[in-house]
């Protein structure tokens, strides 16, 4: 390939869609390329990173979630995202907006620096995807997108349900859906919860299908669940890493035995295309307890099938 003008395609690049061949290995990095812009005039979609891991209860490290998913994102950046029979990169305008800007000595100030954050880029009317970061960035999320979208369905992928009681307000990323249900952000019935595998008496009304209950029915059983439940519902999709088996994501703060495959969590997704999804973030990636780089890898994989997702509907016009 030429040398010219090869190079440092988050900077460089010309437009915010089509892909460019640039070394995997080298260049400034931005999530699959993308240039990095805070100009979203004519942006579709922007990915953003919220480096936060102090909710975290135990491994930290998802503060460098952001940074390592962007550096595994290289691996896709390259060609049509398969099986996919169209690109997303080539359909959809993306920025990459860079990082949420926090005081991390000021905790409690965080949920609204992160909800001004999110809600900066949905009133440019551009969607975003957010990479974390510990889970209860998403509850900040929501708050901005209730906002603009009213109340909506969750598909929430995890080991954990992350509903615990907590009234007294923790910043902590175990309880954020206990407060979206409790501050109407979220409609239980309308939405599922995926990969659970930790016990919690308090389901709030939530549909949960259990990783046990996916090892025993099978992912075509699940998707077709899904649909039933979502039907045309405006939809955040959250995506916590370790609804992975430790065995294919050890790169994670909570890990728990039991998990879904890469190749499971890969195939729900692909079979959730037409999702009326408004937006949607993939957290607890946390680097230091990472080997070889395969937490990362999955999820730039995982977030490359979002942006298929959000394309698919939006672009291409799919429903369920």
């Amino acid at each position: 390939m030429s040398t010219e003008d090869n190079s440092d395609h988050a900077f460089t690049a010309k437009s915010l869609s089509g892909v460019n061949p640039e070394h995997n290995y080298s260049g400034a990095l931005s999530f699959a390329r993308r240039k990095y812009s805070k100009d979203l005039a004519a942006a579709d979609l922007a990915v953003t990173g919220i480096p936060f891991d102090t909710a975290t209860t135990n491994r930290p490290g998802a503060r460098f979630g952001p940074r390592g998913i962007r550096a595994a994102s290289t691996e896709v950046a390259w060609q049509r995202n398969w099986p996919w029979e169209f690109d997303a990169l080539e359909l959809l305008k993306i920025a990459d907006y860079g990082d949420c800007s926090f005081d991390q000595g000021r905790p409690e100030e965080v949920p609204n620096q992160i909800q001004a954050h999110i809600e900066t880029i949905l009133n440019t009317d551009t969607a975003v995807l957010s990479l974390g970061g510990d889970h209860f960035l998403t509850l900040p999320i929501l708050r901005a997108h209730v906002k603009k979208y009213g109340p909506v369905s969750l598909l929430h992928f995890d080991a954990h349900t992350d509903t615990w009681k907590d009234e007294a307000g923790r910043i902590d990323h175990g309880t954020m859906f206990f407060h979206a249900v409790k501050e109407g952000l979220v409609i239980p019935e309308e939405s599922v919860q995926v990969g659970i595998r930790t016990t919690n008496d308090e389901p709030l009304g939530f549909n949960i299908f259990h990783a046990d209950w996916i090892h025993k029915h099978g992912v075509e059983k699940l998707i077709d669940n899904i649909k039933n439940i979502l039907e045309d519902h405006k939809t955040y999709l959250t995506f916590d890493i370790d609804c992975v088996d430790p065995a294919f994501a050890p790169g994670t703060g909570t890990p728990v035995c039991g998990g879904l495959s890469s190749a499971q969590v890969l195939q729900i997704l692909r079979g959730l295309r037409g999702m009326n999804l408004i937006g949607m973030d993939l957290v607890e990636v946390s680097p230091p307890y990472d080997h070889a780089e395969i937490t990362s890898l999955l999820a730039a994989f995982i977030a490359y099938d979002f942006i298929a997702l959000y394309a698919a509907r939006h672009k291409l016009g799919e429903k369920f």
